[in-house]
């Protein structure tokens, strides 16, 4: 029994110990394997970092970032939100935005811009706003944007816009809506201006025709290459970022072209050039990977009549 004594306590002991050690065991392992992955990141975007030079440059005054608005920006399509106040405020009726989002749904379903269709979408937007007064549909802008558009606007694209305005570079949307909406969206979002579709006034009221063409497509690029011209930039130093493959002219200008949430064809191309691709639809960051967009012919319904706010040119 003495013997029997004299193990008990000290086989207690021994198991404490026990205890003791593998805790220790795990929490050295545990804090081994963390520290090996932390090194592993750290050595995975150093490496990233040695191959991509830091861009946007600091203090970089020939360099500007130029970004697409729809999806880009901002989730959805800024002529279908503006469409939205607009039906709201009893611009035009339900007939109308059915026909409207007819005609805008064909598009998107069909992708192809057959030019008697759009003419027609065109005309019929434009009459809504035919003799309402530019002042007018600026500080309806500036109500739609705090009722439909203020948060839908995609954080990781504006921490890209962020980081070249705290480079000190110049940062444009450049975009089909109407000027007077970009220009409102631009200013709360603190950049530097926007590029829009310019609608025909005189003595400060809608006349129902266009300046030009809508700015979409080549038109955008030479948008972007005339306001280049005129600031002294250097367009193999600026940067351009959109999601759709319309978008591939003025993106194709620039030395440092982004997808952002790219529909199929931007993608597909994108690949082909080695651009770099940037998806928040799924709240990450992809690098070279890209998610093709919905149809989404709910959320253009409105597009097409919200044409509207068009921008103005004043005589």
């Amino acid at each position: 029994m003495a013997a029997l004594g004299w193990l008990t306590p000290r086989r207690r002991s021994a198991t404490a110990r026990s205890v003791l050690a593998g805790e220790a065991s795990a929490e050295a392992a545990r804090k081994s394997s963390q520290e090996a992955q932390e090194a592993q990141e750290a050595a995975q975007a150093q490496e990233i970092a040695d191959r991509e030079p830091e861009f946007p440059v600091l203090g970089d005054d020939k360099a500007a970032a130029f970004f697409d608005l729809d999806n880009t920006v901002m989730q959805g399509a800024a002529l279908f939100h503006f469409g939205r106040g607009l039906y709201k405020r009893k611009f035009f009726e339900t007939r109308d935005l059915a026909r409207f989002a007819w005609q805008q749904a064909w598009f998107r379903l069909a992708g192809v811009e057959d030019p008697e269709h759009m003419q027609e979408a065109r005309d019929s937007a434009l009459s809504i706003v035919k003799g309402h007064r530019v002042a007018e549909l600026e500080t309806i802008g500036e109500e739609i944007y705090d009722e439909y558009m203020a948060d839908r606007i995609w954080p990781g694209t504006r921490a890209l816009a962020q980081a070249h305005l705290d480079a000190g570079q110049k940062v444009w949307l450049v975009t089909a809506a109407p000027v007077e909406i970009a220009q409102v969206i631009a200013r709360r979002l603190g950049l530097t201006g926007a590029l829009g579709t310019v609608a025909e006034s005189v003595g400060g009221v809608y006349t129902g025709k266009l300046v030009g063409e809508p700015l979409h497509g080549p038109a955008k690029a030479e948008a972007v290459r005339a306001l280049a011209s005129a600031e002294g930039l250097d367009l193999s130093r600026c940067a351009a970022y959109s999601d759709s493959h319309n978008d591939i002219p003025m993106l194709s200008l620039v030395g440092h072209p982004y997808a952002i949430n790219p529909d199929a064809k931007l993608r597909r191309h994108a690949r082909e050039k080695d651009w770099r691709l940037r998806d928040y639809r799924t709240g990450r960051k992809a690098a070279k990977v890209g998610i093709p967009a919905a149809a989404g012919v709910g959320a253009v319904a409105g597009g097409t009549a919200a044409a509207i706010a068009l921008s103005r040119r004043r005589r």
